[in-house]
């Protein structure tokens, strides 16, 4: 055992993307592969929607492995390693939904005490999860959504009201990525956890081959400092602002090293934009 000293560069991000039917989670999946390698023949898909990863084939050729029922840990597992031993860059899952379906259903065939019943599933189920996390590769989830429900009381009576989307998975999946975005049925996304800092206050954007270079470069970037190139960008960008508005915004879209490391350029600017101000209406 060796301590080392915290360090990010060409980590292997695991995302997830949460949606109900048709809201494009398959295009929008390969867009932002495509995005973090650049490379159509780096990328795999692992279908479990019958065939409907080749729907986007004019997209580019990329690989398909299509795996049908009983659709258990194993297989997905299985995949996986098929996926990494061919040196694939991003492994794209769509869906996992079909694991936890699978999960459900096993463990309600069983007869008996329905509590201890779990320990014959939780392990296959966490060794799955774990198959993902340890991937020497980006690894993108699809998970399908169902709309959720809770009971209210108005006027004596119990109403069920919606609260919004669950994903179809063990409950407290997404503690395990790295940036999960919820798409909705017009395809836009908005980001629901994000440890890169990328997304965070950002709303109604599209998933693209733009996004997936962002996220890869967050990956690529050591965290340590930044480069000259990019330290004069940043600067630059700083003193283009005109308004407190335009500052604010590229204070909340910038990452929270960048936030740290030009917190006095962003203070700086802050102040003689309020000097400006306070003279305008000082006339």
């Amino acid at each position: 055992m060796q301590l080392q000293v915290a360090k990010r560069q060409n980590v292997k991000i695991k995302i997830g993307l949460q949606a109900g039917s048709g809201s494009g989670k398959s295009m929008s999946a390969l867009l932002l592969a495509y995005g973090m390698t650049n490379d159509w023949s780096k990328i795999a898909i692992i279908d479990t929607e019958n065939h409907s990863a080749e729907l986007y084939s004019h997209l580019g050729s990329y690989n398909v492995l299509n795996i049908e029922e009983p659709f258990s840990p194993e297989k997905y597992e299985e995949a996986i390693n098929v996926c990494l031993k061919a040196q694939m860059e991003v492994i794209i899952i769509d869906s996992i939904s079909h694991e936890w379906d699978y999960i459900l259903e096993q463990h309600g065939a069983l007869a008996g005490n329905s509590y201890t019943n779990w320990s014959k599933f939780t392990p296959r189920h966490n060794q799955f999860i774990n198959t993902i996390l340890q991937a020497n590769a980006h690894v993108i989830c699809t998970i399908r959504t169902k709309q959720d429900y809770v009971l209210q009381e108005k006027n004596g009576k119990q109403i069920p009201e919606k609260v919004g989307l669950k994903p179809i998975q063990r409950e407290g999946i997404d503690y395990e990525f790295t940036l999960v975005f919820d798409i909705d049925c017009k395809h836009n996304a908005t980001a629901s956890k994000d440890r890169t800092g990328l997304f965070m206050n950002k709303s109604d954007f599209k998933l693209n081959a733009e996004i997936g270079q962002q996220i890869v470069q967050w990956c690529k970037q050591p965290n340590s400092s930044f480069s000259d190139d990019n330290n004069d960008n940043i600067l630059l960008l700083i003193k283009s602002c005109v308004t407190m508005d335009e500052l604010r915004e590229l204070y909340l879209s910038s990452t929270p090293e960048i936030q740290n490391d030009y917190k006095q350029a962003f203070n700086q600017k802050k102040y003689l934009l309020q000097l400006t101000v306070n003279h305008s209406l000082s006339k």
